[in-house]
């Protein structure tokens, strides 16, 4: 596979963030960058029909995805997708219902895994590939494209569950009385999700993150088993496909346990998410791996001089060692477009 691996990092700050290098002015990005709070999404998103339409749109998914890097200048484009295109692309029945979220034909038992197939994963997601393609054409030398699918756990957690929910009761329910069953999803989606996260990489994405956005609701030893465990699996089985390219893990919520998922998945980058502690950050994980994070979503959406001096707090404790400005957690739809305009001005000085 080409990795493109004769591409300079020096040129291209996210890579070389990701490569362990410091910088006195560090790259942004930040999570869910294209979406509603832009007026100019919501134009595109009404003219798409339903959110899967805008996620299976080539030309329209591309312009998203370029939007906030055209208004902003962010360092990174990451690929305007959804998580759960990959139980579609397995044959589960997934809809987004509006004021509701996702929706989907909840797998309770073996014989609902059984139902998945892979007979036509890659050619139901080619839409997405193209997508990359698109961007990635479009993209200034110096902007790195992200591509991205949800960690197994979390994406079998809608897959159980038929939606989101504040606990996860039905997957963590499903993990606890079959263990071998549920380990056969999760088997499942670590597969899919390697070729998945490949096929990006040879469209063009130069780095992969893998969002586990429900990861701390679990115990210790679930925790291990479900979320570390195909994470590893899934870094690994990038490396071997597609050498020199950076994966960014994400295990929202998990606490200390994050330092326990650097270390065991091997992954380049963590995104800490706004709960964890700056020196935390600093002297625990930061010398394990790239860290990205962690502004809090609604200061943001707050601005004034509490946003300004969060900004410099982060800045302070981690401009030090190889660093990604980021948010804890996506942006919320509510966000004033002009405060990240001064966000990424007041990290660019």
């Amino acid at each position: 596979m080409d990795t493109k691996a004769s591409e300079s990092v020096e040129t291209r700050p996210l890579l070389k963030a990701l490569s362990g290098k410091p910088s006195s002015s560090p790259p942004i990005w930040l999570m869910r960058q294209a979406g509603r709070y832009l007026p100019e999404y919501r134009e595109v998103r009404a003219a798409a029909g339903s959110f899967l339409d805008l996620c299976y749109n080539p030309p329209l998914a591309a312009k998203v995805t370029l939007q906030p890097i055209e208004r902003f200048g962010f360092d990174a484009a990451i690929l305007f997708s959804d998580i759960l295109v990959v139980p579609d692309a397995l044959g589960q029945n997934v809809k987004f219902v509006e004021n509701e979220g996702p929706v989907l034909d909840a797998i309770t038992d073996r014989d609902g895994i059984q139902t998945l197939s892979q007979e036509k994963f890659m050619t139901h997601l080619e839409p997405v590939l193209e997508t990359v393609r698109e961007v990635r054409s479009a993209l200034d030398p110096s902007v790195t494209l992200i591509g991205f699918c949800g960690a197994p756990w979390t994406v079998a957690t809608y897959m159980v569950g038929g939606r989101g929910s504040p606990d996860q009761a039905a997957a963590r329910g499903f993990a606890y009385r079959d263990p071998e069953g549920f380990s056969a999803l999760i088997d499942l989606l670590v597969e899919v999700s390697i070729d998945y996260l490949c096929a990006q990489i040879e469209a063009g994405a130069q780095v992969v993150q893998l969002f586990d956005s429900w990861a701390g609701n679990l115990p210790e030893g679930e925790f291990a088993r479900w979320c570390v465990g195909p994470a590893k699996r899934i870094t690994e089985g990038v490396r071997a496909r597609a050498p020199g390219i950076p994966v960014i893990g994400f295990p929202r919520a998990a606490g200390p346990l994050y330092k326990d998922f650097i270390e065991q998945t091997g992954v380049d980058g963590v995104s800490c998410d706004t709960s964890l502690p700056l020196a935390y950050i600093r002297d625990e994980l930061q010398p394990h791996a790239t860290v990205q994070g962690n502004l809090d979503p609604l200061l943001l959406v707050s601005g004034g001089d509490a946003l300004k001096r969060r900004i410099d707090e982060i800045l302070q404790a981690l401009s030090g060692g190889p660093f990604i400005f980021n948010l804890g957690h996506g942006i919320v739809p509510q966000t004033p477009p002009e405060h990240v305009g001064e966000l990424v001005r007041q990290i660019r000085q």
